[in-house]
């Protein structure tokens, strides 16, 4: 097994902004360097006191198809994009300012975060970046939806995605294995976008949500397939499905070495799974719930 590596943060404060996919709002985010150990910590730069609100997973508060964070009254929304682009690019401790409750949602992907982490730089610390390692397969789910840890036959960590839409809809059956490590993800995910059925987006617009969002921002399905815009990989659904899965797997706060097969999975299931691997292998979070 590989030696620990050294923690890392980015070498400059770095901004993105845009607006809240949810909320309609104008946000900023301002990525900050944090000292080691910090971990990845959102900071609501618009409330009094600047609550903080650590990105570990006994924060998370359910919320329908994104990862919410709640510390005392605080919340943040849609982080998982930009969890996924820090833990991606191997980026341990970082202050997020966000002037919103909700990130901003840019393409539906990592890309503007990934970029704008990339120009900012990364800069080694003089600490050690604690590793979880999968030694027995954990499962959590059901028999349609589930996602399962493995031992990891390579010291690393990969995902194994098969998604399923059924064959009646343009998205259909898609799977997708892949060593996850910085350049991967930077190359082969960070560009992959949310997608939803135009029923699914009719549905959300009928309810007051999204209404700033247009089939241009993110893959909008009919029977046809994407409706205004242009897929970037054949396979992007599965890819962003594994993006997403991948800022989720962010919440354990530490590496992970360990193969994921995931069907059909999503943010509650990917959590629960996170929540899983800390108990069995007596992990102990180092920012608490409301630290």
């Amino acid at each position: 097994m590989h030696a620990l590596r050294q923690q890392q943060t980015i070498a400059q404060p770095v901004a993105v902004s845009g607006f809240g996919y949810w909320s309609g709002l104008d946000v900023t985010i301002c990525f900050r360097p944090a000292e080691p150990n910090t971990g990845l910590v959102f900071v609501r730069s618009d409330l009094p006191g600047l609550p903080r609100i650590p990105a570990v997973v006994a924060n998370r508060f359910e919320t329908p198809r994104r990862t919410t964070l709640r510390a005392g009254v605080a919340t943040v929304e849609m982080v998982e994009h930009v969890l996924a682009a820090c833990w991606g690019l191997g980026i341990d401790n970082c202050e997020i300012e966000a002037d919103q409750a909700e990130l901003p949602g840019c393409d539906g992907s990592s890309q503007a975060f990934v970029e704008a982490l990339q120009t900012a730089g990364l800069a080694k610390q003089d600490a050690a970046r604690a590793r979880l390692i999968v030694h027995d397969a954990t499962r959590v789910g059901d028999q349609e939806s589930w996602v399962e840890a493995q031992p990891s036959d390579h010291g690393g960590i990969s995902v194994e995605y098969r998604l399923d839409y059924g064959s009646a809809t343009a998205v259909g059956r898609q799977s997708l294995t892949m060593d996850i490590t910085p350049a991967s993800f930077a190359t082969e995910l960070a560009a992959a976008r949310t997608f939803l059925l135009q029923e699914e987006a009719e549905w959300l617009r009928g309810q007051g949500l999204g209404r700033r969002v247009s089939p241009r921002d993110v893959l909008v399905f009919d029977e046809q397939g994407p409706i205004d815009n242009e897929l970037r990989f054949e396979d992007e659904c599965v890819r962003h499905k594994v993006l997403d899965l991948v800022g989720d797997l962010a919440l354990a706060g530490c590496d992970i070495v360990g193969h994921f097969v995931a069907r059909r999975s999503g943010h509650r299931l990917n959590a629960d799974l996170v929540r899983a691997l800390l108990i069995e292998n007596n992990v102990v979070e180092q920012r608490r719930k409301t630290a």
